[in-house]
Protein backbone atom coordinates (compact mmCIF):
# COMPACT_ATOMS: atom_id res chain seq x y z
CA UNK A 1 0.00 0.00 0.00
CA UNK A 2 1.38 3.62 -0.61
CA UNK A 3 0.21 6.97 1.12
CA UNK A 4 -3.40 8.66 0.34
CA UNK A 5 -2.65 11.60 -2.62
CA UNK A 6 -6.14 12.43 -2.76
CA UNK A 7 -8.25 14.60 -0.26
CA UNK A 8 -11.23 14.04 0.85
CA UNK A 9 -14.14 13.38 -1.67
CA UNK A 10 -16.77 15.90 -0.41
CA UNK A 11 -19.99 17.85 -1.38
CA UNK A 12 -21.13 20.65 0.94
CA UNK A 13 -24.02 18.58 2.38
CA UNK A 14 -27.22 20.13 3.57
CA UNK A 15 -28.91 19.24 6.48
CA UNK A 16 -32.47 17.60 5.74
CA UNK A 17 -34.65 20.34 7.77
CA UNK A 18 -33.22 23.08 5.07
CA UNK A 19 -35.42 20.62 2.84
CA UNK A 20 -38.51 22.61 1.82
CA UNK A 21 -41.60 21.19 3.95
CA UNK A 22 -43.27 20.22 0.35
CA UNK A 23 -39.52 18.01 -0.71
CA UNK A 24 -39.83 16.62 2.65
CA UNK A 25 -43.58 15.64 2.74
CA UNK A 26 -42.91 13.90 -0.81
CA UNK A 27 -40.44 11.85 0.50
CA UNK A 28 -42.60 10.86 3.57
CA UNK A 29 -45.13 9.86 1.16
CA UNK A 30 -42.97 7.60 -0.90
CA UNK A 31 -41.84 5.97 2.47
CA UNK A 32 -45.81 5.86 3.83
CA UNK A 33 -45.38 8.41 6.78
CA UNK A 34 -43.82 11.67 7.60
CA UNK A 35 -40.19 11.49 8.46
CA UNK A 36 -39.05 11.74 12.34
CA UNK A 37 -35.44 11.59 11.94
CA UNK A 38 -32.60 12.02 9.68
CA UNK A 39 -28.61 11.57 9.95
CA UNK A 40 -26.86 13.26 7.20
CA UNK A 41 -23.59 11.23 5.61
CA UNK A 42 -20.96 12.22 4.50
CA UNK A 43 -18.43 11.49 2.08
CA UNK A 44 -18.95 11.67 -1.93
CA UNK A 45 -19.06 14.70 -4.91
CA UNK A 46 -23.38 14.76 -4.04
CA UNK A 47 -23.58 18.51 -2.69
CA UNK A 48 -27.19 18.72 -1.00
CA UNK A 49 -28.87 16.76 1.26
CA UNK A 50 -27.57 12.76 1.62
CA UNK A 51 -29.29 11.07 4.74
CA UNK A 52 -30.73 7.74 6.36
CA UNK A 53 -34.42 8.44 7.50
CA UNK A 54 -36.71 7.02 9.55
CA UNK A 55 -40.12 7.23 9.62
CA UNK A 56 -42.70 7.55 12.13
CA UNK A 57 -43.86 4.00 11.07
CA UNK A 58 -40.39 3.28 11.54
CA UNK A 59 -39.60 2.56 7.67
CA UNK A 60 -36.34 3.58 6.88
CA UNK A 61 -34.66 5.09 3.72
CA UNK A 62 -31.82 7.08 2.25
CA UNK A 63 -32.45 10.57 0.42
CA UNK A 64 -30.84 12.67 -1.88
CA UNK A 65 -32.28 15.84 -2.85
CA UNK A 66 -30.73 18.91 -4.51
CA UNK A 67 -31.60 22.17 -6.46
CA UNK A 68 -29.71 23.89 -8.86
CA UNK A 69 -28.91 25.97 -6.30
CA UNK A 70 -26.30 24.01 -4.70
CA UNK A 71 -24.73 23.18 -8.13
CA UNK A 72 -26.42 24.26 -11.91
CA UNK A 73 -25.71 20.22 -12.67
CA UNK A 74 -26.58 18.30 -9.95
CA UNK A 75 -30.67 18.30 -10.91
CA UNK A 76 -29.61 16.75 -13.69
CA UNK A 77 -27.50 13.95 -12.49
CA UNK A 78 -30.40 13.54 -10.04
CA UNK A 79 -33.06 13.20 -12.62
CA UNK A 80 -30.31 10.50 -14.46
CA UNK A 81 -29.89 8.77 -11.52
CA UNK A 82 -33.77 8.94 -10.84
CA UNK A 83 -34.14 6.81 -14.69
CA UNK A 84 -31.13 4.71 -14.49
CA UNK A 85 -31.60 3.34 -11.05
CA UNK A 86 -35.59 2.83 -11.57
CA UNK A 87 -34.58 0.47 -14.65
CA UNK A 88 -31.40 -1.52 -12.91
CA UNK A 89 -32.25 -5.10 -12.53
CA UNK A 90 -32.60 -6.57 -8.94
CA UNK A 91 -29.66 -9.02 -10.34
CA UNK A 92 -27.19 -6.10 -9.68
CA UNK A 93 -25.92 -4.57 -6.78
CA UNK A 94 -27.09 -1.45 -5.72
CA UNK A 95 -30.20 -0.17 -3.60
CA UNK A 96 -33.51 0.20 -5.04
CA UNK A 97 -35.60 2.95 -6.25
CA UNK A 98 -38.21 3.50 -3.69
CA UNK A 99 -39.89 6.70 -5.32
CA UNK A 100 -38.69 10.48 -6.81
CA UNK A 101 -40.12 13.61 -6.54
CA UNK A 102 -39.42 17.00 -9.06
CA UNK A 103 -41.14 20.19 -9.13
CA UNK A 104 -38.49 21.46 -11.57
CA UNK A 105 -36.25 23.13 -8.99
CA UNK A 106 -35.73 20.24 -5.96
CA UNK A 107 -35.25 17.30 -7.05
CA UNK A 108 -35.45 14.07 -4.63
CA UNK A 109 -33.98 10.49 -5.14
CA UNK A 110 -35.89 7.83 -2.04
CA UNK A 111 -34.02 4.65 -2.18
CA UNK A 112 -33.81 1.59 -0.20
CA UNK A 113 -31.45 1.63 3.08
CA UNK A 114 -28.77 -0.79 2.91
CA UNK A 115 -27.24 -1.57 6.39
CA UNK A 116 -23.09 -0.82 4.67
CA UNK A 117 -20.60 1.52 5.10
CA UNK A 118 -17.68 2.75 2.80
CA UNK A 119 -14.77 1.01 2.65
CA UNK A 120 -11.78 2.59 4.85
CA UNK A 121 -9.29 4.65 3.32
CA UNK A 122 -6.36 4.05 2.78
CA UNK A 123 -7.69 0.90 1.33
CA UNK A 124 -7.20 -2.64 3.57
CA UNK A 125 -6.14 -5.31 1.51
CA UNK A 126 -9.28 -7.58 2.10
CA UNK A 127 -11.88 -5.04 1.56
CA UNK A 128 -10.11 -3.86 -2.10
CA UNK A 129 -10.41 -8.17 -2.83
CA UNK A 130 -14.11 -7.68 -2.22
CA UNK A 131 -14.72 -4.97 -4.41
CA UNK A 132 -12.25 -6.28 -7.39
CA UNK A 133 -14.22 -9.32 -6.89
CA UNK A 134 -17.60 -7.47 -7.10
CA UNK A 135 -16.43 -5.32 -10.30
CA UNK A 136 -15.94 -8.97 -12.05
CA UNK A 137 -19.00 -9.80 -11.46
CA UNK A 138 -20.94 -6.96 -12.44
CA UNK A 139 -19.59 -6.75 -15.77
CA UNK A 140 -20.39 -10.48 -16.11
CA UNK A 141 -24.17 -9.70 -15.06
CA UNK A 142 -24.22 -6.71 -17.00
CA UNK A 143 -23.46 -8.23 -20.38
CA UNK A 144 -25.22 -7.97 -22.67
CA UNK A 145 -26.41 -4.86 -20.98
CA UNK A 146 -29.51 -4.64 -19.52
CA UNK A 147 -30.42 -0.91 -20.07
CA UNK A 148 -30.53 1.27 -21.85
CA UNK A 149 -27.68 3.23 -21.40
CA UNK A 150 -25.61 5.30 -23.88
CA UNK A 151 -22.46 3.75 -25.54
CA UNK A 152 -19.16 5.15 -24.21
CA UNK A 153 -18.13 6.36 -27.42
CA UNK A 154 -21.00 8.70 -27.37
CA UNK A 155 -21.40 9.28 -23.45
CA UNK A 156 -17.35 10.80 -22.80
CA UNK A 157 -16.68 11.89 -26.65
CA UNK A 158 -16.29 15.10 -24.99
CA UNK A 159 -15.33 14.48 -21.77
CA UNK A 160 -11.76 12.12 -23.47
CA UNK A 161 -10.29 15.03 -25.18
CA UNK A 162 -8.52 16.48 -22.56
CA UNK A 163 -5.37 16.47 -24.22
CA UNK A 164 -5.91 17.32 -27.71
CA UNK A 165 -7.60 20.14 -25.51
CA UNK A 166 -4.71 20.99 -23.42
CA UNK A 167 -2.41 20.86 -27.73
CA UNK A 168 -5.03 23.58 -29.09
CA UNK A 169 -4.33 25.66 -26.16
CA UNK A 170 -7.55 25.49 -24.75
CA UNK A 171 -5.67 26.36 -21.22
CA UNK A 172 -3.29 29.00 -20.97
CA UNK A 173 0.29 28.57 -19.19
CA UNK A 174 0.26 24.81 -19.12
CA UNK A 175 3.69 24.74 -18.30
CA UNK A 176 3.77 25.30 -14.48
CA UNK A 177 0.73 23.51 -13.96
CA UNK A 178 1.15 20.40 -16.12
CA UNK A 179 3.44 17.64 -15.68
CA UNK A 180 6.82 18.46 -17.65
CA UNK A 181 6.91 14.81 -19.46
CA UNK A 182 2.70 15.47 -20.41
CA UNK A 183 4.07 18.75 -21.51
CA UNK A 184 7.00 17.35 -24.21
CA UNK A 185 4.16 14.65 -25.07
CA UNK A 186 0.81 16.75 -25.65
CA UNK A 187 1.51 15.66 -29.60
CA UNK A 188 1.88 12.37 -28.66
CA UNK A 189 -0.65 11.86 -26.44
CA UNK A 190 -3.04 13.76 -28.41
CA UNK A 191 -2.98 11.27 -31.10
CA UNK A 192 -3.00 8.09 -28.73
CA UNK A 193 -6.29 9.80 -26.67
CA UNK A 194 -7.90 10.27 -30.37
CA UNK A 195 -8.00 6.02 -30.96
CA UNK A 196 -9.71 5.57 -27.24
CA UNK A 197 -13.48 5.07 -28.47
CA UNK A 198 -13.29 1.54 -30.41
CA UNK A 199 -11.27 -0.36 -28.21
CA UNK A 200 -13.10 0.62 -25.24
CA UNK A 201 -16.61 0.07 -26.67
CA UNK A 202 -18.53 -3.03 -26.12
CA UNK A 203 -22.00 -4.20 -24.65
CA UNK A 204 -21.50 -4.39 -20.72
CA UNK A 205 -23.36 -1.83 -18.69
CA UNK A 206 -20.66 -0.07 -16.49
CA UNK A 207 -20.86 2.39 -13.85
CA UNK A 208 -17.91 4.83 -14.72
CA UNK A 209 -17.50 6.47 -11.50
CA UNK A 210 -16.41 3.85 -9.22
CA UNK A 211 -14.68 4.70 -6.28
CA UNK A 212 -14.94 4.18 -2.51
CA UNK A 213 -17.04 6.53 -1.37
CA UNK A 214 -19.18 4.77 -4.06
CA UNK A 215 -19.13 1.90 -2.54
CA UNK A 216 -21.12 -0.18 0.15
CA UNK A 217 -19.56 -3.22 2.13
CA UNK A 218 -22.26 -5.17 4.19
CA UNK A 219 -22.15 -7.04 7.23
CA UNK A 220 -22.65 -10.27 5.71
CA UNK A 221 -19.77 -9.54 3.23
CA UNK A 222 -21.69 -8.40 -0.15
CA UNK A 223 -20.56 -5.05 -2.16
CA UNK A 224 -22.97 -2.51 -3.24
CA UNK A 225 -22.57 -0.04 -5.50
CA UNK A 226 -24.49 3.71 -5.48
CA UNK A 227 -24.90 6.74 -7.26
CA UNK A 228 -25.23 5.63 -10.99
CA UNK A 229 -25.94 8.77 -12.76
CA UNK A 230 -22.78 8.58 -15.55
CA UNK A 231 -23.87 4.35 -16.60
CA UNK A 232 -23.48 3.62 -19.90
CA UNK A 233 -22.38 0.57 -22.28
CA UNK A 234 -18.76 -0.49 -22.72
CA UNK A 235 -15.94 -2.94 -22.62
CA UNK A 236 -15.91 -5.11 -19.49
CA UNK A 237 -12.55 -3.86 -18.36
CA UNK A 238 -13.61 -0.18 -18.27
CA UNK A 239 -15.11 0.17 -14.46
CA UNK A 240 -12.07 -1.21 -13.74
CA UNK A 241 -9.66 0.59 -15.18
CA UNK A 242 -11.70 3.88 -14.04
CA UNK A 243 -11.36 2.66 -10.46
CA UNK A 244 -7.86 1.56 -10.01
CA UNK A 245 -6.71 5.56 -10.28
CA UNK A 246 -8.08 6.45 -7.42
CA UNK A 247 -7.74 3.03 -5.51
CA UNK A 248 -3.86 4.26 -5.91
CA UNK A 249 -4.22 7.86 -4.86
CA UNK A 250 -6.76 6.78 -1.53
CA UNK A 251 -3.42 4.48 -0.92
CA UNK A 252 -4.04 1.43 -2.71
CA UNK A 253 -1.63 -0.73 -4.78
CA UNK A 254 -0.21 -0.52 -8.07
CA UNK A 255 -2.75 -0.05 -10.67
CA UNK A 256 -0.83 -2.08 -13.18
CA UNK A 257 -0.32 -4.72 -11.05
CA UNK A 258 -3.78 -4.64 -10.22
CA UNK A 259 -5.55 -4.54 -13.48
CA UNK A 260 -2.56 -7.40 -15.10
CA UNK A 261 -3.96 -9.76 -12.45
CA UNK A 262 -7.63 -8.98 -12.34
CA UNK A 263 -9.78 -11.39 -14.99
CA UNK A 264 -10.96 -8.38 -16.52
CA UNK A 265 -7.97 -7.16 -17.24
CA UNK A 266 -6.15 -10.13 -18.32
CA UNK A 267 -8.36 -10.45 -20.89
CA UNK A 268 -8.14 -6.44 -21.96
CA UNK A 269 -6.77 -6.41 -25.61
CA UNK A 270 -3.55 -4.13 -24.14
CA UNK A 271 -3.51 -1.40 -26.54
CA UNK A 272 -7.23 -0.87 -26.02
CA UNK A 273 -6.51 -0.37 -22.65
CA UNK A 274 -3.36 1.71 -23.36
CA UNK A 275 -5.62 4.30 -25.39
CA UNK A 276 -8.32 4.42 -23.26
CA UNK A 277 -6.28 5.29 -19.65
CA UNK A 278 -4.27 8.01 -22.14
CA UNK A 279 -7.81 9.84 -22.35
CA UNK A 280 -8.50 9.27 -18.81
CA UNK A 281 -5.48 10.26 -17.67
CA UNK A 282 -6.23 13.67 -19.80
CA UNK A 283 -9.94 13.75 -18.67
CA UNK A 284 -8.67 14.01 -15.22
CA UNK A 285 -5.56 16.50 -15.77
CA UNK A 286 -7.71 18.73 -18.22
CA UNK A 287 -10.67 18.90 -15.35
CA UNK A 288 -8.29 19.34 -12.61
CA UNK A 289 -7.27 22.83 -14.20
CA UNK A 290 -11.17 24.61 -14.17
CA UNK A 291 -12.36 26.37 -10.97
CA UNK A 292 -13.46 24.06 -8.19
CA UNK A 293 -17.84 23.96 -9.28
CA UNK A 294 -19.94 25.52 -6.30
CA UNK A 295 -20.46 22.71 -3.63
CA UNK A 296 -17.45 20.79 -4.85
CA UNK A 297 -14.67 22.04 -2.69
CA UNK A 298 -12.17 19.33 -3.36
CA UNK A 299 -13.08 18.41 -6.61
CA UNK A 300 -10.19 19.79 -8.73
CA UNK A 301 -7.82 18.32 -6.38
CA UNK A 302 -9.16 14.58 -6.16
CA UNK A 303 -9.41 14.84 -9.71
CA UNK A 304 -5.58 16.17 -10.07
CA UNK A 305 -4.21 13.15 -7.48
CA UNK A 306 -6.50 10.76 -10.06
CA UNK A 307 -4.87 12.19 -12.82
CA UNK A 308 -1.11 12.17 -11.92
CA UNK A 309 -1.65 8.17 -10.65
CA UNK A 310 -3.25 7.79 -14.29
CA UNK A 311 -0.61 9.31 -15.65
CA UNK A 312 2.32 7.27 -14.11
CA UNK A 313 0.14 4.67 -15.29
CA UNK A 314 0.30 5.57 -18.54
CA UNK A 315 4.18 6.17 -18.89
CA UNK A 316 4.65 2.39 -17.65
CA UNK A 317 2.69 0.65 -20.10
CA UNK A 318 3.91 3.50 -22.74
Amino acid sequence: MTTVTAPPATGVRAPWEDLPVRVRDAVGEVLGAPVVRAVTQHGGFSPGVAARVRTAGGRTGFVKAVSAEANPRSPGLHRAEARIAAALPDTLPAPRLLGSYDDGTWVALVFEEVAGRQPHVPWRPAELRRVLDAVTALARTGTPCPLDVPPVAEELADAFRGWRRLRDGEVADVRGRVDRWAVAHLPGLAALEARWAEGASGDTLAHADLRADNVLLTADGGVGFVDWPHALRAAPWFDLLVLLPCVRAQGGPDPQEVFAAHPLGRAADPDAVTAALAALAGYFLRGSLEPAPPGLPTLRPFQRAQADVALTWLRRRL
